[in-house]
């Protein structure tokens, strides 16, 4: 079984420092194979806790090395609800990849356990008479501090759906449960992990890029 590592972390991060030097990075440290993935990039400044900044992946199987690739810059720069992280948020960013695994039919939407499992709903909005579907990472409830229904009617609003939430609709959902190995780095082990193989620390246009950092991006 592929479980998410150290390597992973360092391949989106190279692949973002990549991006905005115009060069390609380098290769990956880990094989290649075909699950599903997510990359979520958090910010965290003064200590604070890190807050969500772009998260974006696939439920569906896919060889990770071009996954890893593609949805470090997805999630990064194109996740519609926040702006494209510049190069000067580097030093403030952490990492996290997730590779998904064990997907189960649940009984229904209280038949899951939080802080281990994933969820996917779909749903058909009785307003409008659209599908709609949503997932939440294993490790979101948790970090949220929310107990199943909370997840559940948040999930639902993720899905896109502004009406009013009942039993008798909850009961209607079709949820998939899965599981994930997650590794999560900072920006500053990131730094650690380049100098202690690579030699250097990570660098835009010739200038390190550490705290204090001012590009031009």
């Amino acid at each position: 079984m592929v479980v998410a590592t150290e390597e992973m972390a360092v391949y989106c991060f190279d692949t973002l420092v990549a991006h905005f030097t115009g060069d390609q990075p380098p290769p990956p440290a880990f094989e290649d194979g075909n699950h599903p993935l997510f990359v979520t990039w958090k910010k965290a400044t003064n200590g604070s806790e890190p807050r969500l900044r772009g998260c974006i992946g696939t439920l569906e199987p896919r060889q990770i090395v071009s996954g890893f690739k593609d949805y470090a810059l997805t999630s990064a720069l194109r996740d519609r609800r926040f702006p494209p992280i510049q190069s000067k948020e580097l030093p403030t960013l952490e990492c996290a990849v997730s590779i998904l695994t064990d997907y189960e039919t649940a009984e229904g939407y209280l038949d899951w356990e939080v802080g281990k499992h994933g969820l996917i709903i779909e749903f058909t909005d009785p307003d409008y008479n659209i599908r709609c579907s949503a997932t939440y990472l294993p490790e979101v409830a948790s970090h949220e501090g929310w107990g199943h229904i909370e997840t559940i009617d948040t999930l639902m609003k993720k899905a896109g759906y502004h009406g009013a939430i009942t039993e008798s609709l909850r009961k209607k959902l079709r949820v998939t449960r899965y599981q994930s190995t997650l590794y999560t780095m900072h920006y500053s082990e990131y730094v650690a992990y380049v100098k202690k193989n690579r030699g250097a620390a990570p660098t835009i246009n010739g200038v390190p890029v550490v705290n204090g950092f001012k590009p031009g991006h």
